[in-house]
């Protein structure tokens, strides 16, 4: 008999339950668990989900928890809990208030699924993906942050609405920390298999770079909270490649040891996800451009860990 997939996600809020209705209708687990430290409010969640299976035809049990110790035996943990940002805030200034949650999270990931892989959505990602592998202790490979694959997408998204050609067509890279220091590679992204500089004029190309970097920001100010769809859809395709092993190349934030000469942080770089987590950090061949820009940015990653690290 085939042993039973199950997945967590703490934080029911909009990115928490929006990950867990993904996860349902693509049926990637049997069971996903969503856990909230309100009361009943998960539980609600986990029903109205549960009730919408009917009609979207899929066999998936939610279940709503206050309690931690229901994501026993989990395969993936996903860490969505914190405050969202609002207009005006930066990612950094979340750090204050998500730190402690991370802290107490983490302890519990720890205790209660000490072999799950987790991946972070949390912000400031950077911090919070380095504070959960302080806390747990896991192996690398099993500690894996989500920010690469929004921004990706966020980046292709505008590729697409600049070329007009379809999203199935337009593959995009952005590595580096999930803020303004974020590294786009347009040598590296594709519209219609041809180098995006060879098909989107420097002027605008420049501009979707700016607006790629700004694009949590962006939707702020619309919303008056932090984006959800994509970070939820970003966050399942990361999660279909583990349980799926597929092997995807997908950017991620991992821990380095001396690729692209970063030691010791969580950097978005492209990753191999497989059924172990991060199988195989990939390393392009960056020019000395691109270098000094992902080096930038990994600068600005310590300097927030260290904020971290200082924390009382």
């Amino acid at each position: 008999m085939l042993a039973k997939t199950k997945i967590t996600v703490i934080g029911g809020g909009h990115v928490g339950e929006s990950t867990a209705f993904i996860l349902a209708m693509k049926e990637l687990a049997d069971e996903v668990v969503l856990l909230d430290i309100v009361e009943n409010m998960p539980q609600g969640k986990a029903l109205d989900m549960m009730e919408a299976a009917p009609v979207l035809g899929y066999d998936t049990k939610i279940i709503g928890s206050n309690d931690f110790a229901d994501m026993k035996d989990s395969d993936i943990v996903i860490m969505t809990a914190g405050f969202p940002r609002k207009p005006g805030m930066t990612r950094e200034d979340l750090i204050g208030q998500n730190t402690p949650i991370m802290k107490d999270v983490a302890g519990k990931i720890k205790k209660f699924a000490p072999d799950s892989i987790v991946i972070v959505v949390a912000n400031p990602l950077d911090a919070m993906t380095y504070m959960c592998k302080k806390i747990t202790g896991f192996p690398d490979n099993r500690i894996i942050g989500q920010a690469g694959v929004l921004d990706s997408t966020r980046f292709m998204c505008f590729l697409g609405m600049e070329t007009g050609v379809s999203i199935k067509n337009i593959q995009g890279m952005t590595l580096g920390s999930h803020g303004d220091d974020m590294v786009p590679l347009p040598r590296f992204s594709l519209v219609g298999g041809q180098p995006t500089p060879g098909v989107v004029e420097k002027d605008k190309l420049d501009a979707i770079i700016a607006r790629t970097k700004k694009g949590g920001g962006e939707i702020v100010k619309l919303l008056g909270t932090s984006a959800y769809w994509a970070p939820a859809a970003g966050t399942v395709m990361m999660t279909e490649s583990i349980i799926k092993d597929k092997k995807m190349i997908l950017p991620c934030h991992a821990i380095l040891h001396g690729e692209y000469g970063i030691e010791g942080l969580f950097v978005g770089v492209p990753v191999k996800l497989g059924r172990n987590g991060i199988e195989e950090i990939v390393e392009f061949d960056l020019t000395e451009d691109e270098k000094a820009a992902l080096k930038k940015s990994a600068d600005h990653v310590k300097e927030v860990c260290e904020i971290v690290d200082n924390l009382k």
